[in-house]
C-alpha cells in the first residue's frame, strides 16, 4: 500500500499496531478512527478515552519581559495568574480577527507555554516573533513534545493506578509538572477539549510509546480515540474549533469568546479594531435539528425565507443521539426557540435555535 505523505508523532507505528484508519490532518498523519467514531465517542462520554494530540505546538515563552509580552499579545490578562495554571485567550490580529486560540501555561513568572493548534503552529510563532519586545526568548518546542490526552469519567481512576493522586492537578484548568509517571517524566494538566473530566499529558517525544503503553495497559476499557471522536465530542460540548467557528476575520466577540477577552486592559494587539467594530453583529448559536437530515458546516441558515447566517459546525451527535450544529447568525435572530431552516444541498432542513452547551457533564 503507498505510504501517505506527512509528518509523523512518535506514537504512529502504535495508531498502525491498533488498526487505526489514518488521515492527513494539520500536516501529520493520524488516526481518524479506531474501531469507529461513535464507539469511541461513546467510551469517553461513559468510561474514557486516550488520545494522540502530538501534533499540537508548544511553543516557550521567557525572561523577565513575559509577562508585559503575554499582555499585550494575547486578549486574556495574565496579571494576576498564578503559577500551575492554565488560562485560554485567543491571539487577534490588527484588525480584530483571530489569528489562533489556545491555552497558556505558567511554570513561573517568567517562563509560560502556549499551546496552539497544530494548522496554525508556525503561523502563530511568526506571529509571535513580529511582534515580542523587550527581554524576552521564544523558542517553538513543538518537535520536543508527545502530548496524550486521557478523557472521560473513569480518567482519575486510572492515572491514579500510575501516580499518586497528590501529585496530580485538583481543579480544572491547572497542571503539575516534573511528574514521574513510571519513569516517564510529565507535565500533567486537568484541561481536556471533550466536555469531559480528563487530562492532558506532556512528556519528551521519545517517551511517548511508553507512555501511551503505561496508560492503555493500566485498563482494558480504555478506548483509543482518533480524531473523528474528538471532533464529534468537542462539538457535542459545543467547543468552538480554529477554521470553523473562528478565523482571521471573525472577531472574538462575534463568535461569542468575549469572556477570554479583557477590554479593560490598557492595550492588546487587535483591542482598538474590536472597539471600531461596534457592537456584535452576530452570534454563535446552537442548532437542534427538528427534520430530516445534518447541518453540516457552510450551510446558509434562514428565517422566513430571509438569509441570517451560516452554520460553522453540524454532525449527528452520538450521546445525544440527534443532528446539531452551531451557527454565527444575526444578533437580532439569535432567540433561543426560533424556527430556522438550513440549505443543505438544495433542500431546506427544519431546525430549532437551542442553548449551548449541547452537552454538559452532571
Amino acid at each position: 500500500m503507498e505510504e501517505k505523505s506527512g509528518l509523523k508523532t512518535a506514537l504512529y507505528d502504535i495508531h498502525i499496531a491498533l488498526g487505526g484508519k489514518i488521515t492527513p490532518f494539520a500536516g501529520y498523519l493520524l488516526p481518524v478512527q479506531y474501531k469507529g467514531v461513535i464507539d469511541e465517542h461513546m467510551a469517553v462520554r461513559q468510561y474514557a478515552g486516550l488520545f494522540d494530540i502530538s501534533h499540537m505546538g508548544e511553543i516557550m515563552i521567557s525572561g523577565p519581559d513575559s509577562l508585559k509580552n503575554l499582555n499585550f499579545l494575547f486578549t486574556n490578562d495574565f496579571t494576576n495568574m498564578g503559577d500551575g495554571r492554565v488560562r485560554y485567550t485567543l491571539l487577534c490580529n490588527e484588525n480584530g480577527g483571530i489569528v489562533d486560540d489556545m491555552v497558556i501555561y505558567r511554570f513561573s513568572e517568567n517562563k509560560y507555554m502556549a499551546v496552539p493548534n497544530a494548522a496554525n503552529r508556525h503561523k502563530v510563532m511568526s506571529f509571535l516573533k513580529k511582534h515580542i519586545f523587550g527581554d524576552v526568548v521564544l523558542e517553538d518546542a513543538s518537535d520536543s513534545y508527545a502530548q496524550i490526552a486521557l478523557q472521560g469519567p473513569m480518567s482519575r481512576a486510572i492515572l491514579t493506578k500510575l501516580v499518586d493522586e497528590i501529585l496530580l492537578p485538583q481543579k480544572y484548568y491547572t497542571f503539575t509538572s516534573g511528574v514521574m509517571v513510571q519513569g516517564v517524566e510529565c507535565i500533567i494538566s486537568k484541561t481536556g477539549y471533550t466536555g469531559e473530566d480528563g487530562y492532558e499529558l506532556y512528556c519528551k517525544t521519545e517517551a511517548g510509546p511508553k507512555l501511551w503503553g503505561l496508560l492503555m495497559d493500566t485498563d482494558n476499557m480504555l478506548a483509543p480515540c482518533g480524531l473523528g471522536a474528538r471532533d464529534t465530542l468537542r462539538l457535542e460540548a459545543s467547543m468552538p474549533l480554529y477554521g470553523h467557528e473562528m478565523n482571521d476575520e471573525i472577531s472574538p466577540l462575534e463568535t461569542g469568546l468575549g469572556f477570554a477577552v479583557k477590554m479593560d486592559k490598557s492595550d492588546f494587539i487587535g483591542k482598538q479594531a474590536i472597539i471600531d467594530r461596534g457592537a456584535p453583529k452576530t452570534a454563535r448559536v446552537g442548532l437542534k435539528v427538528t427534520g430530516r437530515g445534518i447541518i453540516r458546516e457552510g450551510c446558509p441558515i434562514y428565517i422566513g425565507g430571509k438569509q441570517v447566517g451560516i452554520s460553522t459546525s453540524g454532525t449527528h451527535l452520538p450521546y445525544l443521539n440527534a443532528a446539531f450544529a452551531m451557527a454565527l447568525i444575526g444578533k437580532g435572530f439569535a432567540e433561543a426557540g426560533s424556527v430556522v431552516e438550513a440549505e443543505v444541498r438544495g433542500r431546506m432542513v427544519p431546525a430549532e435555535i437551542v442553548p449551548l452547551p449541547f452537552y454538559k457533564r452532571a
